[in-house]
């Protein structure tokens, strides 16, 4: 699974801190997480976010760099899945995009929160499979019907 987390600029201790928690957790080695700040200059989110599965915005800070990335996502129909600091003053226009948020005190909590969202993700797609494949749909009709039903 291809997940982007995106966020507004933030300091470089901040960025230190989070970057280190996502990247120790069980879902960097499972699957391609990409944090912005370790690409290049180049690197494209718009252009990434085509083939991406699934988005963290980290919305505790407004940015309008992180607010046209959420709407690339919604454009490409990407799961998107709002998280903020615990008093964090989010905009109120986020709930016209998403119903999923999430607050955290520390990185810690904020790693468990998104290992959680990926293991029920991954769950419910063997569930799907397996019942799907159980009574007689193709693989292929399977994997179209969950496009288009869950990656609303």
């Amino acid at each position: 699974m291809k997940i982007y987390f995106g966020h507004a600029r933030i300091t470089d201790n901040a960025i230190n801190e989070l970057y280190s928690a996502v990247k120790k957790s069980q879902i960097n080695g499972l699957h391609e997480v990409v944090l912005p700040k370790d690409r290049d200059s180049s690197f494209d989110s718009k252009e990434f976010l085509k083939s991406c599965d699934l988005m963290f915005a980290e919305v505790s800070i407004p940015s309008t760099g992180l607010g046209m990335e959420i709407g690339w996502a919604v454009l490409y129909g990407i799961k998107i899945y709002c998280v903020s600091r615990k008093g964090s003053k989010i905009s109120n226009s986020l709930k016209f995009i998403t119903s999923n948020f999430f607050e955290y005190s520390t990185y810690e909590e904020l790693v468990e929160y998104i290992e959680k969202v990926v293991n029920e993700i991954k769950k419910w797609f063997f569930v799907l499979l397996l019942d799907n494949l159980l009574i007689g749909k193709t693989l292929g009709a399977f994997l179209l019907e969950v496009f288009f039903s869950f990656w609303k």
